[in-house]
């Protein structure tokens, strides 16, 4: 796959999901979410959501939990909003870097597009 339509469609889903969870999504368990990356398995059929999630270890599984069970809401909005041939299967997990997934001051910057492993 071209790497620089990967990069579009891995962009375009967080950005859809980020404005979906904050907007559209009513469950009073999901409170300051931020989508901070998505890794796209390379044939588009699957992406991992890296969340940054406040509060205690309860309280993210909590969250976690209720963005799992709005998982075919979520991937149904973003079946509307993004025109792909499939709309990949969503798959929620924390994102375990410092300060929401923002690079550290002394990082080298974003990995080049294919060079991150999919975790499968």
């Amino acid at each position: 796959m071209d790497g620089r339509r990967s990069e579009r469609v891995r962009e375009a889903i967080r950005e859809e999901l980020s404005e979906i969870i904050a907007y559209e999504l009513e469950d009073p368990r999901v409170q300051r979410v931020e989508v901070t990356d998505v890794l796209l398995s390379p044939d588009l059929r699957h992406a991992h959501v890296r969340l940054h999630l406040e509060g205690d270890e309860k309280g993210q599984a909590q969250c976690l939990a209720a963005l799992d069970g709005a998982r075919r809401f979520l991937r149904r909005q973003l079946a509307v909003r993004i025109r792909l041939y499939r709309t990949p299967e969503l798959h929620f997990e924390p994102d375990l870097t410092s300060a929401g997934g923002r690079p550290h001051a002394g990082s080298v910057g974003p990995n080049p597009v294919g060079k991150v492993p999919f975790p499968y």
